[in-house]
């Protein structure tokens, strides 16, 4: 089964950044997206903080135990975060994941741990637009979003996620969800 283990960003998190893409100017999109094959946003439903991509053949169950213990023992308490500034590459735009304060850094690094991702190589983001390929002319797809600024919001699960590809576009499935608490 294909697994990646995520964090969702809160409701208010995801209608915020939801306006302000439909509040880009088209002809704006168009411009900075020219040259770009197939340039398309993501459907908010699907937008997600991957901490660690388990492959294509993981086990969820266990995916799931291993996960839970490590939650179980985490210190810090859970991270507050927030969408801002914007960046892309091959065939990515992405929105920045920045956590508010130094213990937030320290616990976000500590749940990308407990997903059993690497720590030290995590970069925090969140895709919004894909492409298929083609190189970008004049100002940088990036732009779009490079000034924008969420409202804060605490991550307060941890989520295992199965994405099924058979249909085109990914369908994500919660297989497990675990509550981020101080051990």
């Amino acid at each position: 089964m294909r697994l990646f283990t995520a964090l969702w960003p809160s409701p208010e998190a995801v209608e915020h950044l939801a306006a302000a893409i439909d509040g880009l100017p088209p002809g704006r999109v168009t411009e900075v997206s020219a040259g770009l094959r197939k340039f398309r946003f993501t459907p908010a439903e699907r937008w997600h903080l991957t901490l660690r991509f388990h492959g294509d053949d993981a086990d969820a169950a266990r995916v799931t135990e291993r996960l839970d213990r490590r939650v179980a023992r985490l210190r810090a308490d859970p991270p507050r975060l927030r969408l801002a500034g914007a960046g892309s590459f091959r065939g990515v735009l992405w929105v920045g994941v920045l956590p508010e304060a130094g213990p937030d850094e320290r616990a976000l690094r500590e749940l990308v741990g407990a997903a059993g991702g690497d720590p030290r190589s995590f970069r925090a983001h969140l895709t919004v637009a894909r492409w298929a390929g083609g190189r970008a002319r004049g100002e940088s797809v990036a732009a779009l979003l490079e000034g924008y600024r969420g409202p804060r919001w605490t991550a307060e699960e941890i989520t295992v996620v199965a994405s099924d590809l058979r249909e085109g576009a990914p369908r994500y499935t919660a297989v497990h969800r675990a509550p981020v608490t101080r051990g």
